[in-house]
């Protein structure tokens, strides 16, 4: 029987690394990718996912595990499709999460077709995910590591997607992996886990917009209207944020909503930011429909929040989502994902939330 083929998305980490280590103990023909994604007139490109420096940490892993390794551009479409939906939706007043889309523009349709152009049978990630068939399709269900779990991200994904998707590490502990990369001498085995955007190393992402797109001055208001101050441009700010507003007051004062249409940055008191209800759009369900029981259903507002009970209304493509315990500063442009116990429902992206 000819050996199954898989692409292996190689970010230059430990976990993509020990990905591809495990497909090829299990007889998978290897190669590694990694995607050049960097603007070419980046200065610093060292650090991060799929900078300089990570394209060369993935090629001394593939020489390493003895598989070809290939460096393919996506530039172009990289900085069509993620890089400019991060600007569009910081000046619409909005949150993106720039690594959902890339899963869902580069990871998951590009990648995979380049892959499925190369006759591989799989594409395979270093995600804490896993991925199960079953006679009513495939299904998606959380990492075992509830610490590192990042079903999160995956939840654009579809049966599409799923029955070529493989996710080798979604069975392990971080610990694990970790140990596994040392026991095989792999050369990133103790590298640190990335935390900023990729695109955006050092996390000044207020910076980076402000490259990008108008950022102009406005009033800082209340609930009310009140006129409180002045702000510096809607994009440096984020529902929720305490720091930084230059205002003087008796009382902590938080960002609860950015208005685009007037320009305006509505801050109140914590107990304001405060929602028990949110309206989602560009709902994907893994399944490829709506599910058919709506009880028993669990979400996340953004990656590091707690799962928490709902009760889920559906109409017309968009969601109504009712908290059975008010959540705290829920931002538009976020995404809010489904769970019922370990499976992936699916999610949309969050249009608005109302006041507790």
């Amino acid at each position: 029987m000819t050996e199954k083929r898989v692409v292996v998305a190689m970010s230059g980490g430990v976990d993509s690394s020990v990905a591809a280590a495990i497909l090829k103990e299990q007889g998978y023909q290897v190669i590694g990718i990694t995607m050049q994604i960097w603007p070419p007139d980046r200065k610093d490109s060292s650090g991060g996912c799929c900078g300089v420096g990570a394209i060369e940490d993935a090629k001394r892993v593939a020489y390493k595990l003895g598989i070809p390794h290939y460096v393919m551009n996506f530039r172009d479409i990289f900085a069509q499709t993620v890089i400019a939906d991060f600007c569009q939706e910081y000046s619409l007043g909005r949150t993106p999460n720039p690594c959902i889309r890339c899963n869902q523009y580069i990871k998951f349709d590009v990648l995979l077709s380049r892959a499925r152009e190369l006759d591989a049978d799989f594409i395979a990630t270093g995600h804490y995910g896993r991925v199960e068939h079953s006679s009513d399709g495939y299904r998606l269900l959380k990492g075992v590591d509830p610490t590192k779990d990042q079903s999160y991200f995956l939840y654009i994904l579809g049966q599409r997607e799923l029955q070529h998707l493989l996710l080798p590490i979604g069975n392990f502990h971080k610990t694990k992996v970790r140990k596994i990369a040392a026991e095989l001498g792999l050369p990133t085995a103790t590298s640190h886990d990335s935390q900023d955007i990729c695109f955006i190393p050092g996390g000044d992402y207020r910076a980076f917009i402000t490259e990008h797109i108008p950022t102009p001055a406005g009033d800082i208001v209340d609930a009310r209207g009140n006129i409180l101050g002045r702000h510096r441009g809607l994009a440096r700010y984020t529902v929720g944020q305490r720091q930084g507003l230059g205002l003087a007051s008796d009382r902590r004062l938080y960002v609860l909503r950015l208005d685009a249409g007037s320009n305006r940055l509505v801050v109140g008191t914590e107990g304001q930011l405060l929602s028990d209800r949110l309206i989602a759009s560009q709902l994907n369900w893994i399944s490829g429909k709506a599910p058919g029981e709506l009880t028993g259903i669990a979400t996340k507002v953004r990656y590091g929040s707690p799962e928490v009970a709902i009760k889920l209304s559906l109409n017309n493509g968009s969601a109504e989502v009712y908290f059975l315990k008010p959540q705290r500063a829920i931002a538009p442009g976020q995404a809010v994902v489904f769970y019922q116990g370990e499976t992936v429902l699916g999610g949309g992206i969050i249009e608005a939330s109302e006041p507790a």
